[in-house]
């Protein structure tokens, strides 16, 4: 089955780690194409390249503010990644449990093997 185009994609759009990296900076409120060009420090056009992507797959919304385009983050449309990455969370918070466990099992030997070299 072929893959879809990185425009129809909100996956493959958001695997993208420029793009990642401006959703990120979109998260603390609009910004307008030159802030972002300023906080990532890349070229114009390739900024303009990453948010034409977040556009189409409705990631971002734009809107005119005198000569400026200012961008924002569309939550809703981001809401298939996150219900993704949520089915992982457990399975995370569990196996970090486990670890702290073990970790705490490791910290009690380490000390009762310390006072027993007194």
């Amino acid at each position: 089955m072929a893959r879809a185009a990185t425009t129809t994609d909100m996956f493959s759009a958001v695997a993208e780690p420029w793009r990642r990296r401006l959703l990120d900076i979109l998260a603390g409120g609009e910004r307008s194409v030159t802030e972002l060009v300023n906080a990532t420090k890349l070229s114009q056009p390739q900024v303009s390249k990453h948010l034409r992507v977040l556009r189409e797959v409705g990631a971002v919304e734009v809107r005119d503010d005198g000569r400026q385009r200012v961008y924002r983050l569309s939550g809703p449309a981001l809401k298939p990644v996150h219900d993704w990455v949520r089915r992982f969370e457990a399975t995370w918070s569990e196996r970090f449990n486990r670890l702290d466990e073990v970790l705490d099992e490791l910290q009690q030997q380490e000390e009762t093997d310390a006072g027993s070299d007194e």
